[in-house]
């Protein structure tokens, strides 16, 4: 018997590999120029899409260079109420609210930002992308180009996919969903979520390869269950990931001044 989800996801994760090759390719690039300037490749997404970002970094086998943007309330704590899925579902959607979140971020001019976004049309992903372009950063946009056959709902009239420079279609769905069910109005199991950590696992190996080529190689996190690994290698590794924090902070704080001024 054929499974029901991962035949199916698997055949999505190679067509994504096939039609992403060229922006994979520009991608890796554009994200090993910054963390080779020792700049920062950050990621943001909201809701489920917080997923790959907390995927992405720390992990293991991940490396100095990636910084997650994870605002607690865009991610989803209980299911109703107070940090419930109904409260991040209307601000993801509200725009102008992730400008005042970013804007306590060391966001920096050569810097590169990673959102993810099934639908792209949510305000929290546009206005993030927009944000990052006026900082003179390269906005990589993970998303279903499926979905662009929909109508923007954000006022400037973009999706997500419009407002980045490079586009990295997960492949999945409209509807998410991949497994029909007889007798059930709707399908189950959700891709999107899955394929766009795996579309992110792509661009870090990428990105490391592009790095080793120029002869850079950014410290790496590595399991402790490896010969000659101890967990002090992590915490020299939050170390140097610090660092690399204070000096993009200092970097930021002019024009985090100006912000505050109401400049």
């Amino acid at each position: 018997m054929s499974s029901l989800y991962i035949s199916r996801l698997v055949k999505l994760a190679e067509r994504a590999a096939s039609e992403n090759e060229d922006a994979f390719d520009k991608a890796a690039e554009a994200l090993s120029a910054t963390i080779g300037n020792e700049g920062l490749v950050h990621l943001y997404g909201s809701g489920h899409s917080v997923l790959p970002v907390q995927e992405t970094y720390p992990r293991y086998g991940s490396y100095v260079g990636f910084n997650p943007l994870t605002d607690p309330r865009l991610m989803w704590h209980n299911i109703l109420g107070a940090g419930g899925v109904r409260e991040l579902l209307w601000l993801e959607r509200t725009e102008r609210y992730a400008e005042k979140f970013l804007d306590h971020q060391p966001l920096n001019p050569g810097d590169s930002i990673v959102i993810f976004g099934h639908s792209g049309r949510n305000a929290s992903g546009i206005d993030t992308a927009v944000y990052a372009k006026k900082r003179d950063m390269t906005v990589v946009a993970v998303t279903a180009k499926a979905n662009l056959d929909k109508a923007a709902t954000h006022s400037s009239g973009m999706r997500l996919a419009d407002a980045a420079d490079i586009v990295i279609d997960t492949c999945a769905p409209i509807e998410d969903a991949i497994v029909p069910v007889d007798g059930w109005s709707r399908p189950v199991a959700g891709s999107s979520t899955v394929l766009a950590m795996m579309m992110m696992h792509e661009l870090v190996a990428r990105t490391a390869e592009k790095l080793s080529a120029k002869g850079i190689e950014s410290p790496t996190f590595a399991s402790p269950t490896i010969a000659g690994v101890t967990l002090h290698d992590t915490d020299q590794i939050y170390g140097v990931y610090r660092e690399r924090m204070i000096k993009a902070q200092d970097k930021h704080l002019d024009f985090f001044k100006q912000r505050m001024c109401g400049e």
